[in-house]
């Protein structure tokens, strides 16, 4: 759609609100160089060419206003855009007095002018309107304000061309960004209504959002063939020859009210981003570098002992309820019922879950509402968005979350376990993985051939004793050792005796039931470093009882 048809569109969803009469005055202002702009103090709204208004009335060829509709827009880029309609109608009188007697002032202009021999101006046809601190409509036809405070304190704010507000209708462009709108545009729009007070701005529904969705996302995960989804996986660089994606796929779609999933196991086996690349296949993306206006991440922090950091807040400075991108995501799926909308808890019991995720794992068992605030009324959202008091967890919000068992971590009680499914994500095919990251990346292949026998041997030794390591690891090995071999010049084997240490046997611990493993990875990896590095494990064993690769 062309910026005139958007514009065009709004003009007429203006033209049709109920307090718009039918002989209002409608301005429209959308040229880029008139585009509204923030100030100290208020905002620049436009400049109109009120043509010979002025002069009509000032003859008593022309009726006064009744009603005045200024149509703005202001721009973020990349490409969201807020159109707001400005209108004044209770004050209207003032408005007709004041744009009388710029009319008189720029008479005198002139005359001042034509005296001194000089080319007459221009007298009341462009006209610079701003929008005022104290909810007013200020205008004048001098030089563009850069400061409404400067103003204000120099007293050159003139009361004679002061007209109060009615009412600020908005819509925004474009309607898939109430997906992610942009936070400066949702900002601005906020802004609007600490100018005139939030009861006065409204938003006007102007474009279809759901036709500006794509229909691949628009359809629920349940109706997509599996292949294709195990297909869509694997173009995005996803390696799960476990039928991983299979069992993901049925566990997050088997019921139809509720959806949640948690991955587990070993870290770095691709529990994160087989969420991420399954939500991107579901959405019909071909791209990790696609925007996924649908996908959220909530990485789970360790302090969470409550709601709030799913649910959000009602903050008392800001006076607005502070919207996490949990919440974001629960507004957007009640917003479009027909797409899907994923949310991945990453790392999700780094805190206690049973704190946090009380209140949404209980709506999510029983179909109840969150209980978001006590207000009588929405309150303002800090996205801009509007926030219930109570909101239903909707059927299209799908819930991932990832868990990794480690001393950094908190265990899972069975009242969470018990709601969801658990897929454990620990088996590992680094021959497979290998064989594809080289097809993905065939510039790889000498450090691939270098690294894959002891990586492989490390893992099938380290791994019965919960000590083994994932594709994160295999693969930063990979490149770096292709790195470094080619822009450090280094040696290849004393490049994957470097790599072992800093990135393999690091993970060592244990006591005497880990001394065949320490034994058998010194014949595995007959490289001088890392025997070295063993051995001091081995004496370490013989001295304590026990070792620990990092202490």
């Amino acid at each position: 759609m062309s910026s005139s048809e958007r514009q065009q569109q709004f003009e007429r969803a203006i033209k049709a609100l109920p307090g718009i009469r039918p002989d209002a005055r409608i301005a429209a202002n959308f040229g880029f160089s008139n585009s509204a702009r923030v100030l100290e103090g208020g905002l620049f709204a436009c400049t109109n060419n009120l043509e010979t208004y002025s002069e009509k009335i000032v003859k008593g060829t022309g009726a006064p206003l009744k009603q005045m509709v200024l149509l703005c827009v202001l721009t973020f880029p990349p490409h969201d855009e807020v159109y707001f309609a400005i209108s004044v109608g209770a004050d209207i009188e003032r408005l007709n007095t004041g744009l009388t007697k710029l009319f008189h002032e720029g008479e005198a202009r002139n005359a001042a002018l034509v005296a001194a021999a000089k080319k007459p101006g221009s007298i009341s046809n462009n006209v610079k309107f701003y929008i005022t601190d104290t909810g007013h409509l200020y205008f004048h036809n001098f030089d563009f304000k850069e400061s409404l405070k400067e103003v204000q304190a120099k007293g050159e704010l003139d009361p004679d061309c002061l007209a109060r507000i009615d009412s600020i209708h908005f819509a925004i462009w474009p309607p898939a960004a109430s997906a992610r709108r942009s936070l400066l545009a949702r900002s601005f729009v906020g802004y609007l209504g600490d100018l005139i007070g939030r009861e006065k701005v409204h938003e006007l529904k102007v474009w279809d959002e759901a036709g500006s969705v794509s229909a691949e996302m628009r359809r629920m995960p349940a109706s997509i063939p599996i292949a294709d989804l195990e297909a869509s996986v694997k173009a995005l660089g996803g390696h799960y020859p476990g039928g991983e994606v299979r069992r993901f796929h049925a566990a997050l779609n088997f019921l139809q009210h509720k959806h949640f999933v948690i991955l587990a196991g070993l870290s770095g086996t691709g529990k994160t981003q087989l969420a991420l690349k399954y939500a991107r296949a579901v959405h019909g993306l071909k791209s990790m570098k696609e925007i996924d206006p649908f996908l959220f991440v909530c990485p789970v922090r360790p302090e969470w002992t409550d709601p709030t950091g799913l649910t959000g807040y009602f903050d008392v400075l800001s006076n607005r309820y502070m919207v996490p991108p949990f919440l974001e995501a629960v507004l957007l799926a009640t917003a479009h019922r027909d797409s899907p909308v994923i949310v991945v808890l990453d790392e999700m019991n780094l805190a206690r879950v049973e704190y946090y995720f009380s209140d949404v794992l209980s709506a999510v068992e029983t179909s109840e509402t969150l209980q978001l605030h006590s207000s009588g009324v929405p309150l303002e959202g800090s996205t801009g968005t509007t926030v219930p008091a109570v909101l239903p967890l909707p059927e299209n919000l799908f819930i991932i979350g990832t868990i990794n068992i480690d001393e950094t971590t908190n265990s899972v009680s069975d009242k969470v376990l018990d709601r969801a499914m658990v897929i454990d994500m620990s088996a590992v095919d680094l021959t497979g993985f290998f064989a594809e990251l080289e097809t993905r990346d065939p510039a790889l292949k000498d450090a691939r051939a270098a690294c894959e026998p002891r990586l492989v041997a490390a893992q099938a030794l380290m791994n019965p004793h919960n000590l083994g390591f994932g594709y994160r690891v295999a693969e930063e090995v990979v490149r770096y050792h292709a790195f470094a071999t080619a822009t450090l010049s280094q040696d290849a084997d004393a490049t994957v005796d470097e790599l072992m240490v800093q990135k393999v046997l690091v993970k060592l611990r244990g006591a005497e039931k880990q001394r065949a493993m320490l034994t058998g990875l010194q014949k595995a990896i007959p490289l001088p470093r890392s025997e070295a590095y063993l051995a001091r494990l081995l004496n370490d064993l013989d001295e304590f009882g026990s070792f620990q690769a990092t202490r």
